[in-house]
């Protein structure tokens, strides 16, 4: 007797359970990219479609700044990030099993698997005796929190491309006398391009989010556009927050959207 397949679509109530939690999770982002384009100076009450917050909001030289320092930490991490993994994918991958491999996936990845407090409260530690030591207190040390929680989100689309990869490519080039430099350069690299594209894009919208290391680890004056957005939000929510928030909202989508067509490319 033939089993019959489990489907839980087919399960009673799961269409409703499935609407509510859509409607849970996105309702309140719709209404707050609907505000976004209110013209009233209230939260609370609809006065029209209006750019005036978005307009404000590029004008404000306070979010400006936020918003430039972002892009610079983020763009200087993503690219670390994405070296360190890269490195790190093909030296993981590109070899035979053996003892001790799994536990530098787990290493790498571990991240991943700590909370993001522990994170940040460690390298709050760390760097604050760092900077007694030096009298540095510049960016560097938000590029460096940021790349360090980065690498494995670059690591794991690398290193899932390379697994995808026909590795006898790269052996017939190197039967064909071209060095393992000249075989990665012009084998390897080509065929991983979109995997390394994919793991910076997902570095750069995880390091432009980040709240809570960038909290922790910041100096005065180094507010990135999340923990500015967090300053303001203490002192009350305003339709330039809503504007901030949409505008965040939408380059997010379109990163995330443009890293999973990517990483969906066949080799």
């Amino acid at each position: 007797m033939v089993s019959k397949r489990f489907d839980v679509r087919a399960q009673p109530g799961f269409a409703a359970i499935a609407m509510f939690t859509f409607a849970f999770l996105y309702l309140p982002i719709a209404t707050l990219v609907a505000y976004a384009f209110n013209a009233s100076e209230s939260v609370t009450s609809w006065g029209g479609l209006s750019m005036r917050w978005f307009i404000d909001a590029w004008n404000n030289s306070a979010v400006q700044d936020a918003a430039l320092r972002s892009l610079i930490i983020a763009g200087f991490a993503a690219s670390i990030a994405t070296v360190a993994a890269t490195m790190a994918a093909i030296a993981t991958t590109r070899t035979a099993p053996y003892r001790g491999l799994g536990f530098k996936y787990a290493f790498i990845n571990q991240p991943l698997m700590v909370p993001e407090i522990v994170t940040a409260v460690a390298l709050l530690i760390v760097f604050s005796r760092i900077k007694v030591w030096t009298g540095y207190s510049g960016l560097g040390y938000l590029i460096l929190a940021h790349t360090a929680f980065c690498i494995p989100f670059a690591y794991l689309p690398i290193r899932a491309r390379l697994e995808n990869m026909d590795a006898s490519l790269e052996r017939a080039a190197a039967d064909l006398y071209a060095t393992p430099w000249m075989a990665f350069r012009r084998v390897t690299l080509p065929l991983l391009r979109p995997g390394i594209i994919a793991g910076f894009m997902l570095a750069f919208v995880i390091s432009l989010d980040d709240v809570v290391i960038t909290e922790f680890v910041k100096s005065g004056g180094q507010d990135t556009l999340p923990t500015y957005m967090l300053g303001q939000i203490r002192r009350a929510v305003t339709p330039e927050i809503n504007a901030i928030a949409t505008a965040f909202l939408a380059l997010s989508v379109v990163l995330v959207t443009v890293f999973f067509f990517i990483n969906r490319k066949k080799t």
